[in-house]
């Protein structure tokens, strides 16, 4: 069984519960999305495969989960980001949000997000269990496909891209 990280609104871990049971109770555990880019102020995302539990088949970041029981963040950035992507690179924390959404399926997420940014030059190995397919997008192209397309989105992407444009700007475009 997977356990993840409870959080209080401090975002200190006060326990651990199942995956299904967080999303089904809604509550509030922390989590992670990376944020890769390359030298071409491209954007690396992917497709979450079908069999995701939720929102699967839509366009995110190239990596985001929730801390595991018995893991430190610093650690389970990397091993998450080679186990998705099979990759690796170095990661610098950006910023930190909360944000609560129902999804359609009853599933809700209410999570703390630590987000991560990265450079990496070359050719991700993605899991297809995690990642159906992938590609490295123009920045300014992503924000226009959102907005015309956010269906095709994750939730906590879309968030992100659209509350943080100054720091995703600011990190990949130096």
């Amino acid at each position: 069984m997977d356990l993840i990280a409870l959080v209080n609104q401090n975002d200190e871990v006060t326990g651990y519960a199942s995956k299904m049971d967080v999303h089904v109770k809604g509550l509030l555990h922390r989590a992670f999305s990376i944020i890769i880019f390359n030298s071409k102020n491209q954007m690396l995302i992917h497709r979450r495969a079908d069999e995701k539990y939720h929102s699967p088949g839509l366009w995110t970041n190239a990596c985001c989960s929730h801390l595991p029981e018995g893991a430190v963040m610093g650690t389970s950035i990397y091993e998450r980001l080679i186990h998705e992507m099979g990759i690796n690179c170095p990661l610098e924390h950006s910023f930190t949000f909360h944000y609560t959404v129902e999804f359609d399926h009853g599933l809700i997420e209410n999570e703390i997000d630590h987000v991560y940014f990265g450079f990496f030059e070359g050719t991700p190995n993605p899991n297809k269990d995690e990642v159906s397919e992938w590609k490295w997008v123009n920045i300014e192209e992503l924000y226009v496909d959102i907005d015309k397309n956010p269906q095709h989105y994750t939730y906590w992407f879309k968030h992100i891209v659209k509350n943080y444009r100054h720091e995703i700007f600011s990190f990949c475009c130096k």
